[in-house]
């Protein structure tokens, strides 16, 4: 392969060490963190991987700048920010890329133009990079034409997003070469500076507030108006922030669980989001955490103005009774503060929960038996935030937010442990090798036949029959 591909007329590797204009801050940002894409392995290998690439260690990522087109489409003037290549074999794949930092945000007509420029040169995908979130590189924060993404993938990362991988590979010491540990480490310092002009989702919308209040004055909410479109669009970029700031949190990635039909749908999962908003007042998401007894169910009722963090697990089915099944759960929450933690019993069958406050079932745990032959099924802990007024409040509402999920995370969900069945026992009679050949098998079906004929002759016969 040439230094340039092919269809660029101009061009140049990635800087580490930028020449361009200190004006150019998006330029320079999007040199730098192109420069470590392309020589951190293991941080190009995830990044790529997360657009559903495969980066094997005879894989090549080449990264340029200041590119320019010898087949422009539409817009003259379009010019992305950078260019990924990359070769694995004889197969090669390509990006462009648009970055935008601080509260610049991308634009329908730009994203587009860049789309008709990759589709007129062959290019794979378009690669978009700001401060917006989105629930997973494959679902954008923009509503593009269809037409445009049929030959051409559009992917979004969040500058959050890029900083929380580099975070975790340096913390799990996953960068094995000393000089690109060193490399990533400084890529982190960079986009942590507050010249870089990356930041969280800090703040929901001013039709956050309007919306609260109406609810609570009794006003309905419309799914289809533009209102809860607006704050849908908003929730799912804080919970996308909130994965991210949990994942640097604990050191592993923390994902939304999505249904299955909605991963790949954003556009279905907007509308589902817009009418549960309607129905139940009500922003819902469930975040996982490796290796953790359940996933972290996280509600936000505007009705009540409330935060709720939740986790359920099965009861444990190896004891008999209620009492001993909620005994279990109450062991490994000795240490969690009581105050706001409620423990939500599930019982078989379509009947509703039963619900206790932590503190009083630590007292007195027969309380939570109903009273039939019923036992518990599954255990709900819930920790409840009751906001008041500052549930209206954008920022403060993304600040409570963000402290209430890290503290059940802290207080409850890492001491919670999912019920395991004990391993089977040897069966009786079945100890030694010889117990299971084809010959004794044959044997104890033989004997167990036997033993039925005999019972029913007695019954037949009225040996054991009524008196």
């Amino acid at each position: 392969m040439s230094d340039l591909p092919s269809f660029i007329d101009r061009g140049e590797r990635a800087r580490l060490f930028p020449v361009l204009s200190e004006t150019s801050k998006e330029g320079r940002t999007t040199a730098v963190f192109l420069s470590c894409l392309a020589n951190v392995f293991e941080y190009g290998g995830a990044l790529l991987a997360s657009l559903g690439q495969r980066v094997g260690t005879r894989a090549r990522i080449e990264c340029f700048t200041e590119i320019g087109f010898a087949v422009m489409a539409g817009d003259k003037k379009l010019r992305p920010d950078g260019l990924i290549v990359l070769t694995v074999g004889s197969r090669t794949w390509t990006a462009l890329v648009e970055a935008k930092i601080g509260a610049n945000e991308l634009s329908n007509e730009q994203i587009e133009g860049y789309l008709a420029l990759a589709q007129a040169n062959r290019i794979d995908a378009v690669i978009t990079i700001s401060n917006q979130f989105s629930a997973s590189p494959q679902h954008h924060p923009l509503t593009v034409r269809t037409r445009l993404t049929n030959k051409v993938d559009l992917f979004h990362w969040s500058w959050m997003y890029l900083l929380t991988e580099a975070d975790l590979l340096l913390n799990n010491d996953n960068v094995t070469d000393s000089d690109q540990h060193y490399m990533l480490r400084e890529l982190v310092r960079f986009l942590t500076h507050p010249s870089a002009g990356v930041k969280g989702f800090d703040a929901m919308p001013k039709a956050w507030g309007e919306m609260v209040n109406a609810v609570r004055a009794g006003a309905p909410i419309r799914a289809t108006s533009p209102e809860a479109g607006e704050v849908v669009g908003a929730w799912h970029q804080e919970v996308r922030d909130l994965t991210l700031i949990l994942s640097r949190q604990v050191g592993v990635e923390v994902v939304n669980k999505l249904p299955k039909a909605l991963v790949k749908d954003n556009a279905a999962r907007i509308k589902a989001d817009q009418n549960a908003l309607a129905e139940e007042k009500c922003l819902t998401a469930s975040l996982h955490v490796p290796d953790t007894a359940a996933p972290i169910d996280v509600s936000v009722d505007l009705a009540h103005r409330t935060i709720s963090s939740s986790a359920r697990i099965k009861a444990p089915l190896d004891k008999q009774s209620t009492k001993a099944r909620v005994n279990w759960m109450l062991r490994q929450l000795q240490k969690a503060p009581a105050d706001n933690i409620y423990v939500r019993l599930h019982w078989p069958g379509r009947g509703p929960y039963t619900q206790h406050a932590l503190a009083d079932l630590q007292k007195d745990v027969s309380i939570a038996d109903i009273g039939n032959d019923k036992q518990v099924s599954a255990m709900e802990v819930c920790m409840v935030r009751d906001l008041g007024g500052r549930f209206a409040q954008s920022r403060n509402f993304i600040k409570d937010l963000e402290d209430a999920v890290p503290d059940f995370y802290e207080t409850v969900m890492q001491h919670l442990k999912a019920w395991q069945a004990p391993a089977p026992k040897l069966r009786e009679g079945r100890t030694d090798a010889s117990d299971v050949t084809p010959s004794a098998l044959g044997d104890e079906v033989s004997e167990a036949h036997r033993a039925k004929r005999e019972e029913a002759d007695v019954v037949v016969s009225g040996e054991g029959g009524p008196a």
